[in-house]
């Protein structure tokens, strides 16, 4: 745990987080300030920066796990598919390695790399997208 990152706060449940996936090496849960509903965050449990900083036996652990939110998007949230990526150093907000599962629709606006924006409508709607994210990865 790294004193003041908002990610090991969550892990430490001192932070609260719509949580879709927890499993002993990782945990995901949603991005509060979507690019679209189901913005999914996918980090290590252990305080790791950046990519080039994961340990070897992170890196199934992890990327298993954006692969499967990736197929959840789309089973439980009915995306077309979806957008998988991760900054390291320049761009990345929270300096905790984090892979973004991002919902896509076709034609839903998105170019590029600018990702803009959007809140939840409610403390509600996040939680039933994180439940149905759960649902669609078995977790319940």
């Amino acid at each position: 745990m790294a004193a003041g990152c908002p990610f090991c706060e969550i892990v430490a449940g001192t932070r609260a987080a719509h949580v879709v996936l927890d499993e002993p090496e990782v945990l995901a849960f949603l991005d509060a300030r979507p690019v679209f509903p189901g913005h999914t965050l996918v980090i290590p449990r252990v305080h790791v920066e950046t990519l080039l900083d994961l340990p070897d036996e992170l890196v199934l652990p992890l990327f298993g796990a954006a692969r499967r939110l990736a197929g959840a998007v789309v089973d439980g949230l009915g995306a077309d598919g979806s957008f998988v990526a991760m900054n390291n150093v320049v761009s990345q907000s929270v300096p905790h390695l984090h892979v973004h599962v991002v919902p896509r629709k076709r034609k839903d606006g998105l170019r590029g790399f600018f990702w803009p924006r959007q809140k939840y409508e409610s403390d509600g709607q996040m939680a039933d997208v994180a439940a149905r994210l759960r649902a669609a990865l078995g977790q319940g």
